[in-house]
């Protein structure tokens, strides 16, 4: 039996729980606080951290669950143990189930915002109890001055004015190319009545919903051992992950790396 250790982003808490609890491989799972990809060059290095601090001679291989995530992985290396990620973009490919459904989905249906449980869940896994669920994962509207107004005032005190008007105006373009919101569900999730929430969202912004069947067919073959070149990148010792521009979304790159840090420490 082939033993596992998987570094997954938390998003995909549940989905993973659900494809471990029916793998045949042994799995030591490790999820890691949502955001990381808001500042990939700092959240690359706590990825990376948590690479190396996986002692050797225990695990088969590490199972990364991030997709490229705005280049989070990028130069992200397998230390003494192969390093197994899926090709994807970003995690709805996981939760689809396939790069080609994610891609027929942009294609069919530009301008949809994906909602599961986990992008409605993470801020009040982290104890954010005065905040909505899912509000931290949502456009911001400022349609009125008013709204604006407070919105720059809270992002201000918290960022910097400069980096709050940076901010506000992103997510104003943001919001402005949505128009769909989509959740993906599964049979597991169905009890948390998710569709309630989207819908309510939905409205709130003038928003189409659809429902949209999730698959955890890729999710299933990562933590199984089933890696085949066209859905998974193999990382070898001493390999870092390098994004390629060819449709296979990550490739690797083989070369001397530098030693990892000791135990304990993480790279500056």
């Amino acid at each position: 039996m082939a033993f596992y250790k998987v570094i997954a982003c938390e998003i995909a808490l549940r989905e993973i729980c659900q494809v471990a609890a029916r793998s045949r491989s042994l799995l030591d799972l490790e999820f890691v606080t949502q955001g990381l990809h808001d500042t990939p060059s700092t959240g690359g290095t706590e990825i990376q951290r948590r690479i190396d601090a996986v002692p050797e001679g225990r695990y088969d291989a590490i199972l990364l669950g991030y997709g490229l995530c705005g280049n989070l992985i990028r130069g992200l290396r397998a230390r003494r143990i192969p390093l197994v990620l899926p090709r994807a973009h970003d995690c709805i490919t996981f939760f689809l189930g396939s790069r080609e459904r994610y891609q027929h989905r942009l294609e069919a249906n530009p301008g949809t915002y994906y909602y599961t449980s986990g992008w409605l869940e993470c801020l009040r896994r982290r104890g954010a109890k005065d905040m909505p669920m899912g509000a931290g994962f949502l456009p911001t509207r400022a349609d009125g001055q008013g709204d604006r107004e407070a919105l720059l005032a809270k992002w201000s005190e918290k960022y910097g004015e400069e980096e709050a008007r940076y901010l506000l105006e992103t997510m104003d373009d943001w919001s402005r190319h949505y128009s769909h919101g989509a959740l993906i569900d599964f049979d597991f999730s169905k009890p948390l009545q998710l569709e309630r929430q989207v819908r309510g969202i939905c409205a709130s912004r003038g928003w189409q919903f659809e429902a949209v069947e999730g698959d955890l067919g890729l999710l299933q073959r990562w933590v199984d051992g089933e890696w085949s070149e066209q859905e998974f990148l193999v990382l070898r010792p001493d390999a870092e992950v390098v994004p390629a521009y060819d449709g296979t979304v990550v490739t690797a790159r083989e070369g001397s790396a530098p030693p990892p840090p000791p135990e304990g420490k993480s790279e500056a």
